[in-house]
């Protein structure tokens, strides 16, 4: 009987465990091989020269500027999408007061939540053409349009290196905070009213009920939330692609890592360093998952 229900069960993960080993497994040892090599993308039999590539990557200054750029993505992405996403969240589920004995949103609220999604269902490069829009440096755009009528000179959001990663970094904000809205909402309807009830009657405030119990409550779905916005920051390909002037411009101010995989492998047929720069980016994206987890981890709260 015993080995019976163990054939089944192989028999039953053999096809998906499979298709994962082929599809998933089998590329990432293929671009491991490649870093190691100097194919060109052409070529059957690619030399392989070890660890030339990675060599080459501590002396190149575009690589440098991509991953201090993941720095300020990692920085300021995560941690304004969060607090942004939290406060709507909590407006939208528990700061209506008590109504019929039970926590409530504010009146609106689960329109507010339609409304705060929308830019999900929008793709990316739509996402980045209407941005394009709304950031040109002339008073055509929509935020300098707005500025010039207050007596303001346009501001060039995305020709000037000194603002130009933070006005996309906004962007990724903007596009984000609906999904968050939506997963800290369900988070929050998960906790037990009892608790915010008992709390209320207790005299907590909204300032209490948030900070005190909200986010203790919450924490798991935070440390979920900040490593998927981390993974976001190391991707930002598609928006740096459409927003950015020149593909990362003006002057290598807003390009990141996977841009420069691209770049490198399909305008320079560098096959080989950009697979190097692809191995890179992997462990950097393992290595952020893991410090995260292991930092943010804390005693699982009971309810």
């Amino acid at each position: 009987m015993q080995h019976g229900r163990y054939r089944f069960i192989v028999g039953f993960l053999a096809a998906p465990v499979l298709l994962y080993v082929v599809f998933v497994i089998s590329p990432y040892v293929q671009a491991f091989y490649i870093a190691l090599t100097n194919w060109k993308g052409v070529s059957a039999n690619p030399q392989f020269i070890g660890l030339e590539n990675f060599s080459r990557l501590l002396d190149d200054e575009v690589f440098w500027a991509a991953v201090r750029h993941h720095g300020v993505l990692l920085l300021v992405m995560p941690l304004v999408t969060i607090v942004i996403a939290l406060f709507f969240s909590f407006l939208l589920n528990l700061s209506g007061g008590q109504k019929g004995g039970q926590m409530s949103g504010i009146w609106g609220s689960k329109v507010y939540r339609v409304i705060f999604f929308l830019p999900q269902v929008l793709a990316v490069a739509i996402v980045g053409v209407l941005f394009q829009t709304i950031y040109r440096p002339d008073e055509t755009g929509v935020i300098n349009g707005l500025l010039g009528k207050v007596g303001i000179d346009p501001v060039g959001w995305l020709i000037d290196p000194n603002i130009a990663l933070l006005a996309i970094i906004g962007v990724m904000v903007w596009q984000a905070v609906g999904f968050y809205v939506v997963l800290f909402s369900a988070g929050m309807s998960s906790i037990p009213k009892d608790v915010f009830e008992a709390a209320a009657l207790d005299g907590a405030g909204r300032y209490t009920l948030f900070f005190k119990i909200t986010l203790p409550l919450l924490w798991d779905t935070m440390q979920v939330a900040w490593v998927y916005l981390g993974i976001a920051a190391f991707d930002a390909f598609a928006l740096v692609q459409v927003l950015s002037v020149d593909r990362g411009g003006p002057d290598n101010s807003t390009t990141v890592l996977p841009l420069e995989i691209w770049r490198t492998a399909f305008n320079f047929s560098k096959f080989g360093y950009a697979s190097a720069m692809g191995v890179a980016l992997f462990f950097m994206t393992i290595t952020f998952a893991a410090l995260t987890l292991r930092v943010t981890r804390r005693e699982r709260i009971e309810f």
